[in-house]
């Protein structure tokens, strides 16, 4: 969070005079930067004594936030986010960087390599630095606040800083922090902040969209309008559901750093804190419960035991979400007895695996390098020689296919990359396809048996007619096979199983889609 340096005594430094230059930076600054007359070089450092305005710029930080100054800009107060954001993956991106030099067949690195401020020139490192190294959190600060489209990168300032600025004063820092906040970045790659608002990206018009509504966002690209998020429509934001250090990256060391799940609201049975038992991290927030308190009042928490402040639980009534931006009341659906999922033969299932209404799928892609063409390099903020350039042609927002992750649930994959990649270090165009699992955020009312069991996008297999017969089952694509011998919007197959091993996300066997395909289900066939 981007609170300033404390000062010692409290009060400014003797002879402070940044304001005689700035008096309208004294309005819009959050009531929590309020703790000195003239709260400017906790943050912005500089010589506040100083003569000329020269002088008094000395060492400067303009953006106080951003994560090359953010250990003495935020973290005399708070060192404990400071470190959790330095580390995190949206700072790093180190699963990024070690997932395309993987693909690129090229080596991990040495230890710290794997970070995106750390890029070499070899051929993945270069598409990183081209294509995919503008939103990670140590980049510097763009397009922040106002423009949620283009923002990108800025430490604590992506979250903190607001678009107000309380007149024509101080842009606001605070913990009142909206969607748009997320926009920037999550509008890409796994599109979940359209996807959560029922947007979805495409390609191009086309005749058969039959009513849909098209629209385009702010950096031109094509969306149209589907069923959004059960959540969003009920009017909640991102952070009603993700906690704090869950988004600021305390639990980076672990497979999956997301502290939050379904079940933290719908059916948690970890167990209840008081507020006297919230970690140290979380004291402040007390102050910020939005109901009455009991004296005796507990709290739901996550596996990993961050409180859910927001939400109160009930005596033999449903728990109440209070929704942190507004304060209204929605109350919880409780997982009933009768659910699917409890039963044994749904027990491995993802929620989304059943709940997520579509998901954004890319199934043509070609990537190639222009050595000779300049492109402008997101690290050191030129351009640079050598261009990567992407087509795509073929963009689908629908129901996603299953899978195993690594975490041994069942859920929900969408292709990463269905490519052909070309680089003049490579000694032919190499061909790649893979898939990686995606929380899609377009949660709805669940899929029906069908749905699942007899589709044959659902199982993998891409769109087609699967049939069954003596022989067993068969299926017949509706589109062309490609050089590895699947369809172009396959990943599973009926033919070769999966490689094994245990842990690794990998598409349903040939075993496990005709036992899918075969199971008894009412009113389907």
């Amino acid at each position: 969070m981007l609170l300033a340096l404390a000062f010692i005594g409290g009060s400014p430094a003797a002879g402070e005079s940044c304001l005689s230059c700035h008096s309208a930076e004294s309005d819009g600054i959050a009531r929590h930067h309020r703790f000195a007359d003239a709260p400017c070089t906790p943050c912005h450092s500089g010589v506040p004594d100083a003569g000329t305005e020269e002088a008094a710029h000395q060492g400067l930080i303009r953006r106080p936030g951003e994560l090359a100054d953010s250990v003495r800009a935020c973290g005399g107060c708070h060192a404990t986010q400071v470190h959790w954001v330095s580390q995190s993956p949206m700072a790093t991106g180190a699963r990024i960087v070690a997932a395309t030099r993987e693909l690129f067949g090229e080596p991990a690195g040495p230890p710290g390599s794997g970070h995106m401020q750390a890029l070499g020139d070899s051929a993945a490192d270069s598409l990183l630095r081209k294509l995919c190294a503008s939103c990670h959190l140590a980049q510097a600060q763009s397009g922040a606040g106002a423009d949620p489209v283009h923002a990108r990168g800025g430490g604590c300032l992506a979250c903190h800083l607001s678009a107000d600025t309380g007149g024509n004063g101080h842009r606001r820092l605070d913990t009142g922090i909206g969607d748009h906040h997320c926009f920037g970045c999550h509008a890409r790659s796994g599109r979940i902040s359209l996807n959560y608002a029922g947007l979805g990206e495409v390609i191009g018009y086309e005749p058969g969209r039959g009513d849909t509504h098209l629209a385009r966002l702010g950096d031109g690209r094509l969306v149209e309008h589907l069923d959004a998020d059960v959540h969003h429509r009920a009017g909640m934001s991102c952070v009603d559901c993700h906690t704090g250090p869950g988004l600021m990256g305390a639990f980076a060391g672990d497979a999956n750093s997301v502290d939050i799940a379904c079940d933290d609201c719908h059916d948690n049975d970890n167990s209840r804190r008081t507020a006297g038992d919230w970690p140290g991290s979380a004291d402040a927030l007390r102050r910020r419960v939005l109901f009455e308190m009991r004296t005796d009042q507990q709290f739901l928490a996550t596996a990993r035991g961050t409180p859910l402040w927001h939400v109160e639980l009930r005596d033999a009534a449903e728990p109440l979400l209070y929704r942190k931006r507004d304060g209204q009341s929605l109350g919880i659906p409780q997982l009933s007895a009768d659910h699917a999922r409890i039963t044994r033969a749904h027990e491995k299932l993802a929620c989304d695996a059943c709940h997520a209404t579509w998901a954004p799928q890319c199934f043509g892609c070609h990537v190639e390098y222009d050595p000779d063409t300049p492109q402008w390099d997101h690290l050191l903020r030129h351009e640079t020689s050598g261009e990567w350039h992407e087509r795509r042609w073929d963009i689908r927002n629908e129901p996603a296919p299953l899978g195993h992750r690594s975490d041994g649930r069942i859920g929900l994959f969408v292709p990463g990359m269905i490519m052909t990649l070309e680089h003049p270090d490579l000694p032919a165009p190499a061909f790649i396809r893979r898939f990686a699992p995606l929380h899609p955020h377009t949660s709805g009312p669940s899929r029906t048996c069908a749905d699942c069991h007899l589709e044959p996008r659902s199982l993998g297999l891409g769109r087609g007619t699967l049939t069954a017969s003596g022989n067993g089952l068969s299926f017949a694509p509706a589109g062309h096979r490609l050089e590895d011998g699947l369809p172009a919007d396959g990943w599973a197959s009926l033919d070769t199983n999966p490689e094994p091993g245990t842990g690794r996300e990998r598409p349903l066997s040939p075993a496990e889609i005709s036992r899918l395909f075969h199971a008894p289900l009412s009113g389907t066939r």
